[in-house]
């Protein structure tokens, strides 16, 4: 009995040395292969590494949890430009509804769309909120945060807080209002609802913009929620826009960029609900 419990220390003793080995040693590898790693954030561990884009583009990621939440360029000429398809179509939208004075953004991330709303127009205003403060420090160790922050010149506000609740509780009406923050399987969060859909429209000032990323197949079972969503903004708004990441895999998910609008919009590449459509 007593080599018994001798041999369960022992191995109990060797367990936590390796475990205590491994989160001095392991962290250090990854720094070894340029990945640096946080352990606590409010969604699990996030890694920031280095890769390129297709056409050899230097270019900076953010993964939290096994997901990716951000891609960002790095180099001063493209710093501010989209690497995103979905935050491209974004573009898009804006440019064909009117650009917009005042933007909220839901989930900060690498900051990309701040930034390209930021440095392509000298008057719009910003409001960003980012529920998570490891993910702002990340932000602004590695995705030029700071710099945003001095370019903009106090036309930016950052709150640290959940933005569903500043939504609700905030008597602020904006151009457009984006939602980038990663709902998992609920497109759209607390904003896929009816109520969600109405606190929404109740924010945007007229031929205001709810633009979002959801990441769902557009076709067949695993596209329901997607469509939910779709029937609740058509419902509300009158006109909603998806543009598919993977137009020639629609049974794949994908991050898709949602648009919502009182209007019909001329948004080519996109499927489309509303009147006349």
């Amino acid at each position: 009995m007593q080599l018994l419990v001798s041999s369960t220390l022992v191995c109990a003793a060797i367990g936590l040395g390796l475990l205590a080995f491994g989160r001095l040693v392991f962290p250090r590898l990854l720094a070894w292969r340029g990945i640096h790693m946080r352990r606590k954030t409010m969604f699990g561990v996030a890694l920031v590494f280095d890769s390129a884009d297709a056409e050899g583009e230097p270019v900076r990621l953010l993964n939290v949890d096994g997901k990716f939440q951000s891609i960002c360029y790095v180099s001063d000429e493209l710093w501010a430009e989209l690497t995103c398809a979905y935050h491209r179509h974004f573009a898009d939208a804006l440019f064909e509804a009117g650009w917009p004075d005042d933007a909220l953004v839901l989930g900060g991330g690498g900051f990309s769309f701040p930034k390209y709303l930021v440095e392509h127009d000298d008057v719009v205003r910003v409001d960003v909120c980012e529920i998570d403060p490891a993910i702002v420090e990340l932000a602004r160790e590695h995705f030029l945060l700071d710099r945003l922050e001095e370019r903009a010149g106090g036309r930016m506000r950052l709150m640290v807080r959940d933005g569903w609740e500043w939504l609700r509780g905030c008597d602020r009406r904006y151009g457009i209002i984006v939602n980038d923050a990663f709902a998992g399987k609920r497109p759209l969060g607390p904003m896929g609802t009816p109520e969600g859909a109405r606190v929404v429209h109740e924010h945007l000032g007229e031929g205001g913009l709810y633009l979002a990323n959801v990441i769902s197949p557009v076709e067949g079972r695993g596209a329901a929620p997607l469509m939910e969503a779709v029937e609740t903004y058509v419902a509300e708004f009158g006109h909603v826009y998806v543009f598919p990441e993977r137009p020639e895999h629609p049974r794949r998910p994908g991050n898709n960029a949602f648009v919502a609008s009182e209007r019909p919009l001329e948004l080519p590449g996109a499927l489309r609900w509303g009147e006349g459509s």
